[in-house]
């Protein structure tokens, strides 16, 4: 089943209303999607965590070594590319274009053979996996505290038994609207809290000290992805479990983040750390660290089906 095309396609639109997290504000959204097409006429999705543009770019790049190769050599097809890319991208950019091809060549095995990805791997181990609401990000007007307690309560009145907080606003503000989001919710619902990696060790260790009585489900990249040595110093000096992983990319880089013990929780994005192959090696790297393993997902439904598709084993 030899590759005659490859495609890309940008999505972008505005926001009617922005939101901010602790770094930035957003006021569009934006996905890339990898298309992959056989001589056969079998078309493959996949899609890349990122900057769109610039990924688009990439896999545009990568093309050349797709075309007329064998669409059923995922393995072969991942070493060649991650090879040819090696010497100027180890992460970032060029890992996250391998990471939508890699998941268009799935989807194209999976109808060659006439079965979801996860049968193909050996699953299901499950077939069932808890959602958690992701939003309760700021806005431009408003109390956060009045509006993200709403909208807190307004998740866990449609069903949601879990939900993520973004947090890195300033420890004591930070505390205050943690509290009243706990509040809202009651203490059955599960609650999460993300800083975008925009504190450093010593305020996130503060905030985790000062709500560590609202059971908290863990604390997400609380320091800067490079600092690991910051990451323990959080896990170690505050009782909330540290999750992250994001930013990081291939079973290389994560190595030294599972080998360090560095986070409770480790969250490779399945169409960013080197697609589903990738993450299948990163997933049985942390089972034998006994590190939990919850993919990051921020993206269209392919992005939530593939990382479906990996928790389904």
């Amino acid at each position: 089943m030899r590759i005659k095309d490859v495609r890309v396609h940008v999505l972008e639109a505005e926001l009617d209303q922005p939101f901010s997290w602790s770094l930035g504000w957003a006021r569009t959204r934006t996905a890339l999607l990898v298309e992959i097409e056989t001589a056969d006429g079998l078309i493959g999705w996949g899609e890349s965590y990122g900057p769109a543009r610039p990924n688009a770019a990439v896999v545009e790049a990568m093309k050349p070594l797709l075309i007329g190769a064998d669409a059923l050599a995922g393995e072969a097809l991942w070493e060649q590319l991650y090879a040819a890319f090696r010497d100027h991208g180890q992460k970032g950019l060029p890992v996250q274009a391998l990471s939508g091809i890699d998941l268009a060549l799935w989807d194209l095995r999976g109808k060659h053979f006439g079965a979801p990805a996860h049968r193909l791997i050996g699953g299901p181990v499950r077939s069932e996996v808890q959602a958690y609401a992701t939003g309760l990000y700021r806005r431009e007007a408003g109390d956060p505290r009045a509006y993200l307690a709403e909208e807190a309560a307004g998740y866990a009145a449609k069903g949601f038994a879990a939900m993520k907080l973004k947090v890195g606003f300033g420890v004591a503000e930070d505390a205050l609207i943690v509290r009243a989001v706990r509040e809202a919710i009651g203490p059955d619902v599960a609650l999460m809290i993300d800083a975008n990696h925009g504190y450093d060790a010593t305020r996130a260790i503060r905030l985790g000290r000062m709500i560590a009585d609202l059971d908290i489900g863990w604390f997400e990249e609380p320091v800067p992805p490079e600092d690991l040595a910051g990451y323990a110093e959080v896990r170690a000096q505050q009782p909330i479990p540290v999750a992250g992983g994001e930013c990081e990319f291939t079973r290389f880089g994560f190595r030294e983040l599972l080998g360090r013990r560095a986070v409770d929780v480790v969250q490779p994005d399945t169409c960013a750390a080197g697609g589903l192959s990738e993450c299948l090696k990163i997933a049985a790297m942390a089972n034998a660290h006994g590190i939990r393993y919850v993919p990051h997902v921020w993206g269209t439904g392919v992005a939530l089906a593939a990382a479906l598709q990996l928790l389904a084993v």
